[in-house]
C-alpha cells in the first residue's frame, strides 16, 4: 500500500463511508464525517487529487480513483475489524470507534488480521457455549469490585 499520512487514511476512509451511504461524496459530508472544516477537505481533496488517489472537481465534490479505492477499503476493513473486537470485549461503541481510529494506523497488519481471525470465531459461535456470556458477566463484576475497593 502507498505510504501515506493517518490524516490521509483518515481522509480516504470518510469519503467512502459518504460515498457507500449517500452514493457520493461533497466537502461539507467529509467535513462532517471528520469534524474539520470545509477549507481542510478542499485542501485535502487536492492532494489526494494530485496523488492520483481521487478525482475532485471544485463545486462538485470527490470520488475515489481505482487506487484510492483500493487503501481506502483496506482501511474500513481495519477499523471495522478493530470496532467489533473492542466491542467484543465489550468497549461500549462510541469508544470502540474513536479507539479503533487511532489503532487502525498503529497496529501491525498481521496483528489485525489475527485480532479478525478471534472475531470471527467468537462471531460464528466458534468458541464453547456461554464463553461471551461469562465474558460479559466478569466484566460487570470486575467493574462492580473496582469501585467499591
Amino acid at each position: 500500500m502507498t505510504t501515506l499520512t493517518r490524516k490521509a487514511e483518515d481522509y480516504l476512509e470518510a469519503i467512502l463511508n459518504v460515498s457507500l451511504e449517500k452514493g457520493y461524496a461533497r466537502t461539507k459530508d467529509v467535513a462532517g464525517e471528520l469534524d474539520v472544516s470545509p477549507s481542510s477537505v478542499v485542501e485535502m481533496f487536492q492532494k489526494l487529487d494530485a496523488m492520483g488517489l481521487v478525482e475532485y472537481r471544485r463545486y462538485e465534490g470527490v470520488t475515489l480513483r481505482p487506487d484510492g479505492e483500493r487503501i481506502a477499503r483496506v482501511i474500513k476493513s481495519r477499523h471495522d475489524t478493530l470496532k467489533s473486537f473492542l466491542m467484543l470485549i465489550k468497549v461500549p461503541e462510541d469508544v470502540a470507534d474513536k479507539d479503533a481510529c487511532f489503532m487502525e494506523h498503529e497496529l501491525h497488519p498481521e496483528t489485525i488480521e489475527q485480532i479478525g481471525i478471534l472475531v470471527e470465531y467468537f462471531g460464528k459461535g466458534g468458541c464453547p457455549a456461554g464463553t461471551l456470556e461469562h465474558f460479559s458477566a466478569f466484566c460487570i463484576k470486575s467493574r462492580f469490585e473496582k469501585r467499591h475497593r
